[in-house]
C-alpha cells in the first residue's frame, strides 16, 4: 500500500453510499496507512477523532452540571470512555492492528485498577474509623469547647490543613464543614466563609502528601517523586492556605455561638484502628521505597490487617459486652446501660460497600477517557502546545488554574500520560498547581462540590466565587515560594 494514502474502499461498496460520505471516511474516519506503519494511529485529524474529543467535552460538561441535574457524576464518562474505545477498537480492526489497541486499552486499565484498589483501601479505613464514631468525637470536642467565631474559623482551617494529608481532602473538608454547621447554623455568611477556608486549607493540605489527594497518589504511584519529596511542598502549601485565611478573618465578627453540646464515645477498637491506618500506611510506603514494588500492595495487605482486627472484635464482642455490662450495673449508669443494646458487630465489609463509588466508577471514566484520547494522539498535540509553546513554569501554572474548571484528575493524568520532559522542581510544581488550583471556584475541587451539597445555600458557588481574587494571591504566593523555595530542583530531572 502506497505511504500517505487512505485506507482504501472496496469498489463494490460505492454505490452502497453517497459519494460525499464515502470521501468523508476516506479522509477522515481512517488513519492514513504511514501512521499504522509505526505501530500506532494518528487520529487527531480524523472523524473519530474530532467525535471522541466532542464525547468527552459533552461528558464533562454533565459532569459539571451535576448539582443542577442531579445525575451522579459517574455516568456520562463511563459511557463516553467505552464510546471512546469501541471507535478506537473499530479503526484499529479495520486496519489490521487490533493487538495494538487491546494493548494500549489494558496498559490503561492496569494504571486505574492499581489506584483504585489504593483509593479502596484507603476509603474503607475512614469508613471504619468513622463507624467506630472518631470523626464524631473529634467533633463533639471541638463544640463543647466553646470556641469564638473567630477561633472556630482558624481551628477548621487548621484542622483541615494537618488531617487532610491523612484522611483525604473531602473526608477532612465534609468533617469541618460539620462542625461549622452544628455550631453557626443559621449564620449564613459566617459559614459561607467559613467552608471557603476548609476548602483551601483541606485542598493545601492534601498537596503536600501523597494520601492528601487522588492527583498526588497518581504523581507518587507513576514514581515521579518518592514519599519523602513531597515535603518540599510543605511551606507552599501552607502560604496557600494562609493568605486567604488571614484575609477572610478580618471580615469576621468575633463572638461567641450559643453553646452545644454533645456526648459523643468512642465504639471498642477505635484507636487500634487508627493505629493500624498508620501501621498500613507504613507499609505501602515501605513497598515503595525500600522494595520498589507498587504501594498498591501494602495498602491491599493493610486491608488483611483491618479484617484480622475485625474477626478479633466479632469473636470477642459477647465477652466484651458482659464486662461492660456488669461495670455499668455496678454504677448505675443507666444511659450507658442504654446504648449497650445497639451494640453491632463490627462488619468490614459493610465499610467496603460504603466506600465513594461514585467517585472510584468517575475516575475509572475519566482516566480511560483521557487514555483514549492519548492513544489517539491528542496528548501528544497538548503537550507540544503547552510545554512546547509556554514552557513548563507557564504551562504547569496554566494547568493549576484550568484545574479549578476541569477536574484536576483529567488534568493530572494527562500530564502523567503526555509525559513531558520536566525537572524534578516542574513535578513538584504541578503537583502542588493541579492539588490546589481547584481551591479557585467552587467547582474546582471534591472538596468544594461536597461542601455545596452538605452546606446547602449556605456554601454556593456565587459566594465563593467572590474571594475568588483572595484565593488566586495565595495561589501565586504558593507558586512563588516553591520556585524560590525549591529552586535547586528546577535542574535535577526526575
Amino acid at each position: 500500500m502506497p505511504s500517505g494514502l487512505p485506507l482504501p474502499f472496496r469498489p463494490r461498496c460505492l454505490h452502497r453510499w453517497p459519494i460525499a460520505l464515502a470521501l468523508a471516511s476516506a479522509l477522515f474516519l481512517i488513519p492514513s496507512a504511514a501512521n499504522a506503519a509505526t505501530g500506532s494511529l494518528d487520529m487527531t485529524s480524523s472523524l473519530v477523532g474530532f467525535m471522541a474529543v466532542a464525547l468527552f467535552v459533552v461528558a464533562y460538561a454533565l459532569v459539571m452540571g451535576e448539582e443542577k441535574l442531579h445525575m451522579r457524576k459517574s455516568k456520562p464518562v463511563l459511557v463516553a470512555a467505552g464510546l471512546i474505545w469501541a471507535m478506537i477498537g473499530w479503526v484499529y480492526v479495520q486496519s489490521g492492528m487490533p493487538d495494538e489497541a487491546e494493548h494500549a486499552f489494558r496498559m490503561t486499565l492496569l494504571e486505574f485498577t492499581e489506584l483504585m484498589l489504593f483509593l479502596l483501601v484507603a476509603m474503607t479505613y475512614i469508613n471504619a474509623m468513622d463507624e467506630r464514631r472518631v470523626f464524631d468525637a473529634l467533633r463533639s470536642w471541638m463544640v463543647r469547647k466553646g470556641f469564638s467565631y473567630k477561633q472556630l474559623f482558624w481551628l477548621t482551617g487548621g484542622l483541615a490543613f494537618v488531617i487532610s494529608p491523612i484522611a483525604d481532602n473531602l473526608t477532612t473538608a465534609m468533617l469541618m464543614c460539620a462542625v461549622v454547621l452544628k455550631v453557626a447554623e443559621g449564620d449564613k455568611r459566617f459559614i459561607n466563609l467559613c467552608c471557603i477556608n476548609i476548602v483551601v486549607a483541606a485542598n493545601a493540605g492534601g498537596a503536600f502528601s501523597p494520601f492528601g489527594d487522588i492527583t498526588t497518589l497518581m504523581v507518587w504511584q507513576a514514581g515521579m517523586i518518592q514519599f519523602y519529596e513531597f515535603s518540599a511542598l510543605l511551606v507552599p502549601s501552607l502560604v496557600n492556605f494562609l493568605i486567604p485565611a488571614v484575609i477572610m478573618s478580618f471580615f469576621i465578627n468575633d463572638r461567641k455561638p450559643e453553646g452545644v453540646y454533645e456526648d459523643v464515645w468512642l465504639k471498642r477498637g477505635a484507636r487500634r484502628i487508627i493505629a493500624l491506618f498508620l501501621l498500613t500506611v507504613a507499609t505501602a510506603v515501605a513497598c515503595h521505597s525500600l522494595l520498589h514494588l507498587p504501594p498498591v500492595l501494602g495498602m491491599m495487605t493493610g486491608l488483611g490487617y483491618l479484617q484480622f482486627f475485625g474477626y478479633f472484635l466479632r469473636r470477642t464482642l459477647p465477652r466484651s459486652l458482659e464486662r461492660k455490662r456488669i461495670r455499668y450495673t455496678e454504677r448505675g449508669d443507666q444511659k450507658k446501660l442504654a446504648q449497650l443494646g445497639s451494640v453491632v458487630p463490627f462488619d468490614i465489609f459493610n465499610r467496603v460497600a460504603r466506600a465513594e463509588w461514585d467517585t472510584l466508577l468517575f475516575f475509572y471514566g475519566v482516566v480511560m477517557c483521557v487514555g483514549g484520547l492519548g492513544f489517539m494522539g491528542y496528548l501528544g498535540l497538548l503537550s507540544e502546545a503547552l510545554y512546547g509553546g509556554l514552557g513548563a513554569t507557564w504551562a504547569n501554572i496554566a494547568l493549576g488554574v484550568i484545574s479549578a474548571v476541569i477536574d484536576n484528575i483529567p488534568v493530572m493524568f494527562a500530564v502523567l500520560t503526555m509525559q513531558p520532559e520536566m525537572s524534578h522542581g516542574h513535578w513538584l510544581l504541578i503537583t502542588l498547581t493541579a492539588g490546589v488550583g481547584g481551591s479557585l471556584l467552587s467547582v474546582g475541587s471534591a472538596a468544594g462540590v461536597a461542601l455545596m451539597g452538605q452546606a446547602r445555600g449556605n456554601y454556593t458557588f456565587l459566594g465563593h466565587l467572590r474571594w475568588a481574587p483572595v484565593i488566586a494571591i495565595g495561589y501565586a504566593a504558593s507558586v512563588a515560594v516553591h520556585l524560590w523555595l525549591n529552586a535547586a530542583s528546577f535542574s535535577v530531572f526526575g
